[in-house]
């Protein structure tokens, strides 16, 4: 009897619904093993710190020559007689009012011709050629027209910086019009919003991750060609500090106005990278 009831018992359990047991299951993978890691804070000063550092103990072991490269407590000692001089503080804001007046007035043009091309067919036939021909072509092979038609005054060099800072911004910003969600435009359409409402409430939102990457471009692009604008006939500014500096021989200038570059441009990425963390804190990506 007890073997005819162990049989039925087998037999339904064959036949159930849940079927026979299953194996055990494979262990699940602990949360966050591939991902990056942990934000560090501070993280992106690491790397620059490590090449300060190996100038540091290169300098000390005499490894290499201060006639070449000046050593790091020359540099700081000539930056407090600059500061103290206050020819830092003057150099250093006539540089940042050209990257300022360049960025006002190239984010706005990229952003507006990037709206206008990826939001029309029309509007991309007659814009986005002549970008693209722009972008293929260095600004700085456009200096010698530009100083023909403007001059060697303040008006070149912002308008170099402009054009510089006005690619990046319109390639990325269109780029970002362009993979927004169909289903969004759709559904602006099912309401029927208006084609400023349907800039303001869709467009400019989806459009905004490619706009804060076009800005971290920008931001470092324009750095860059204010060295190059600079050194056309400035009385100001760190690249005209810096090509005085060359003249008399003096290393340990030309040092100060390079690190104060790379200072500029890498706190100023710093910046747009925070703002584009606040203003994206909803998008869940590798780095959360």
């Amino acid at each position: 009897m007890t073997t005819l009831q162990e049989s039925a018992a087998a037999a339904a359990s064959a036949l159930s619904p849940a079927g026979p047991p299953l194996p055990a299951p494979v262990r699940r993978a602990r949360r966050g093993t591939l991902r990056p890691g942990a934000p560090i804070r501070f993280g992106f000063l690491i790397g620059p710190g490590l090449i300060l550092a190996a100038w540091v103990i290169g300098s000390a072991a005499g490894l290499i020559d201060p006639r070449f490269l000046s050593a790091p407590w020359q540099v700081v000692a000539t930056t407090v007689e600059l500061v103290e001089s206050g020819r830092l503080q003057q150099n250093l804001l006539a540089s940042v009012q050209r990257v300022a007046l360049g960025l006002g007035f190239g984010v706005p043009i990229g952003v507006a011709l990037a709206v206008v091309s990826g939001l029309s067919r029309v509007g991309e036939a007659l814009i986005d050629g002549p970008i693209q021909l722009k972008r293929s072509i260095p600004s700085l092979a456009l200096l010698p027209l530009l100083i023909l038609w403007l001059g060697i005054g303040e008006g070149m060099k912002v308008t170099i910086i402009a054009l510089g800072v006005m690619i990046p911004i319109y390639i990325h910003t269109h780029n970002g019009l362009r993979s927004i969600d169909s289903r969004y435009i759709e559904l602006a359409e099912t309401v029927s919003l208006s084609r400023v409402q349907f800039i303001r409430t869709v467009v400019l939102p989806g459009a905004l991750p490619g706009f804060l990457l076009g800005m971290r471009f920008a931001v470092t692009i324009s750095w860059l060609f204010l060295v190059v604008a600079e050194l056309i006939n400035s009385t100001a500014g760190i690249g005209y500090m810096m090509d005085l500096a060359r003249t008399y021989g003096q290393t340990d200038i030309i040092l100060v106005g390079l690190v104060l570059y790379g200072l500029l441009g890498l706190f100023s990425d710093a910046a747009v990278r925070l703002v584009e963390r606040k203003a994206l804190s909803w998008r869940k990506t590798l780095a959360d």
